[in-house]
């Protein structure tokens, strides 16, 4: 464990004293449209342009990553319709697409999220991403609805993070970055991009990231590595590794009633009843993983590829909570794998398959003890449980007269879990929990009205089935009675690009009809466990507009003025859904905004000089499943300013600073739903500030 100091630490600086001797790249910093909304992405296994989708897609580039403070990708996520992060507190996040954060205490549930060709989400349905340094991004693709017929088990959609060096295109690009911030905020980021030759190319990433936190009980230190390589050894044959170790340490407050939280939000959770303070009791999280995979290509002919992918991971995490001291040491190994055939040699029959297979298995044994004001106690229960979730994929799809294009996918899921639990002074519980065989269809249409217009349709089957730490949540039992949620989405869709990309309009509405939806529930003693309400009714829609107001070629004061509007509307009800003789039909779905708006605008005036703005208005959230308390809607303003020049000819040197809640709003960005003793709110910094420097080689 490391000690949360108040002192600034520079640890692996070492690694910066590096030999760079690149030219510095001779591109000015005006911005096309292309760079925040790429024209194509990576969806269903090959590169597609965004009209040619049957899906809701967006691509979150490495511009809107940087655009706001780069020690997070929380606001260049949250700029796409239908996806919420949240952070409770530095470290902890939280991801929901389309409304999954109903059953997502921290973490991430009913999202599938791959590290290029490698699950980043495990055997189990975990994803830890918090441990991800932005520095190590180049894009993330989004796939927004259930997908689960070609990726598993999943009720929101799909992530594809593309790490530095995996991305088709290759770049020389060094770069070190130091800032920091309020609240005792300090970051340091390496990255090195190197194209050796024309059949090899290796990026390494680190980061080191640390904050004071702006509750009591808040502090997060972070470390980061990330490598990855690709050698095409020969005209046919690819070979691609990613390595990833994160060490990632964050104190965790706790939720404060509402009357605590007008009083003095800065606090962490005090001590009540039974139960000392978080501070008492070190409350915190600790994880480090280990991640690794390799991914073999070939293509045997200009029709016929197979991919294939090995990965494993390995996880030390432990918990010391208000109620108990958790331990969990996860291992996971896994394989994806496909052949892919294509045909594009008629004009207007162009069409490919692929069929493959993903399986992983994983082992976690999992230890509570009491905790004893920060440290292990007596062992009260030590269990050990095996997944093993795999699921076989077959889709076609069919572009036909360069317009009209269907595609169809089926999946098989099969998930098991294997159990043994020991309680204190109790006799071991052998088990298994089974999970029905799911098929997992989906059927999708897209039609080019215009050059510039299309249609979109879909029909798909949502299915995710409970992870390991829903399953044996922190009350410490096996909740054999938990079952998967399900349903079948239905979504229609328009999207407008003009032909010079200097606007792009994206509108989706959908309904998702899910039974038996997972809910996370207290217990008395504060312990979270999971229960399936009957049955959820989702209606939404989605719709973005990005502009190019004024660019480089008009030859103006200002070189470039973008803008984009995206508005995300979310009408989810529960249907049938009754806790004991509690009856909740007909309530809003817990944890759900109404209504989320976020605006950005990219500025560049001359000398190099760019102002990225981002607006995020969220209409108020209900906080419990009868409704009775909802958190404040709020407006969240960030602003950043950055100078470039060059340097000595061969270099490149950045300056910025910015600003996160502008108008000082006081506001939630992380609330705990259905919290004991009505402990919901994790109250978000007030205005504060940030600042720094980032060379470029």
């Amino acid at each position: 464990m490391f000690v949360f100091s108040k002192k600034l630490q520079l640890p692996f600086l070492a690694l910066t004293l590096v030999a760079f001797n690149s030219v510095a790249q001779t591109t000015t910093p005006d911005t096309s449209l292309s760079e925040i909304a790429p024209i194509e992405i990576k969806a269903h296994f090959n590169s597609q342009a965004m009209l040619d989708l049957t899906s809701s897609a967006r691509v979150v580039s490495k511009r809107l990553l940087e655009s706001q403070n780069t020690n997070t990708i929380l606001s260049a996520v949250n700029s796409t319709p239908g996806v919420r992060m949240e952070e409770r507190s530095p470290g902890s996040y939280r991801l929901a697409l389309r409304g999954s954060m109903i059953r997502s205490p921290f973490g991430v549930r009913n999202t599938k999220v791959y590290l290029d060709e490698i699950p980043f989400t495990d055997a189990s349905g975990n994803t830890y991403l918090n441990i991800v340094d932005p520095v190590g991004i180049n894009h993330i693709q989004i796939i927004k609805g259930p997908d689960g017929s070609l990726y598993g088990p999943n009720t929101g959609g799909v992530l594809r993070i593309i790490p530095n060096g995996l991305a088709p295109q290759k770049s020389n690009d060094k770069s070190l970055l130091l800032s920091a911030g309020s609240y005792g905020l300090f970051q340091q980021q390496l990255n090195i991009e190197q194209q050796v030759n024309e059949k090899y190319s290796f990026a390494f990433s680190q980061a080191f990231t640390r904050s004071d936190g702006y509750r009591t009980q808040s502090g997060m230190n972070k470390k980061f590595f990330q490598t990855a390589h690709q050698w095409n050894y020969n005209e046919k044959g690819q070979l691609k590794f990613l390595g990833l170790y994160a060490d990632l340490g964050y104190e965790t407050p706790g939720g404060l009633t509402e009357a605590q939280y007008l009083e003095d939000p800065r606090q962490a959770r005090p001590a009540g009843g039974p139960f000392p303070s978080a501070v008492d009791q070190k409350a915190a999280i600790y994880n480090k993983t280990t991640i690794g995979g390799i991914t073999h290509s070939y293509q045997f002919n200009k029709n016929l590829r197979h991919v294939i992918a090995l990965f494993g991971s390995y996880t030390d995490f432990k918990n010391p909570f208000v109620t108990n001291y958790e331990t969990r040491i996860e291992k996971n190994l896994g394989i994806r794998t496909y052949f892919s055939y294509e045909d594009h040699d008629i004009e207007n029959l162009q069409w490919e398959m692929q069929l493959g297979a993903e399986g992983q298995k994983g082992w976690y044994d999992i230890k509570n003890y009491e905790n004893n004001l920060g440290e292990k106690g007596t062992l009260n229960y030590d269990d050990h449980l095996e997944n093993f979730q795999h699921f076989y994929f077959y889709r076609l799809r069919a572009k036909i007269a360069q317009r009209f294009i269907a595609e169809g996918s089926i999946g098989l899921n099969l998930n098991n879990i294997d159990f043994k639990q020991q309680a204190l002074n109790a006799s071991a519980i052998q088990g298994s929990k089974g999970f029905k065989n799911s098929w997992m269809p989906r059927l999708g249409l897209s039609y080019l009205i215009l050059p510039e217009f299309a249609l979109r349709a879909s029909i798909s089957k949502g299915y995710s089935t409970p992870t390991i730490s829903e399953v044996r949540s922190s009350d410490n039992q096996i909740n054999q009675n938990l079952n998967p949620e399900d349903g079948v989405n239905y979504e229609g869709g328009i999207r407008y690009e003009t032909k010079n990309r200097r606007f792009i309009a994206d509108l989706a509405a959908y309904q998702f009809n899910m039974k038996n939806g997972i809910i996370r529930q207290l217990n008395a003693e504060g312990a979270e466990y999971f229960t399936n309400a009957g049955a959820m009714t989702q209606k939404g829609v989605e719709a973005s507009v990005l502009g190019q107001i004024i660019s480089p070629d008009q030859n103006f004061f200002v070189r470039s003025l973008i803008l984009s509007s995206n508005l995300t509307f979310q009408d989810y009800q529960f249907r049938d859904y009754k806790v004991d003789d509690k009856d909740y039909s007909g309530n809003a779905v817990t944890s759900i905004p109404k209504w989320i708006w976020v605006n950005t605008l990219a500025l560049e005036l001359p000398k190099r000089f760019e102002i990225n703005i981002f607006h995020n208005h969220t209409s108020s959230i209900p906080l419990n499943d009868a409704n009775s308390f909802y958190a404040k809607k709020y407006h969240l303003v960030q602003a950043k300013l950055a100078w470039t020049t060059g340097l000595m000819s061969r270099y490149k040197l950045q300056l910025f600073v910015g600003v996160d809640n502008l108008l000082n709003e006081k506001y939630s960005l992380g609330n705990d739903i259905n919290a004991m003793g009505n402990r919901f709110y994790n109250a978000a910094a007030d205005r504060n500030y940030y600042g720094g420097i980032k060379l470029m080689m």
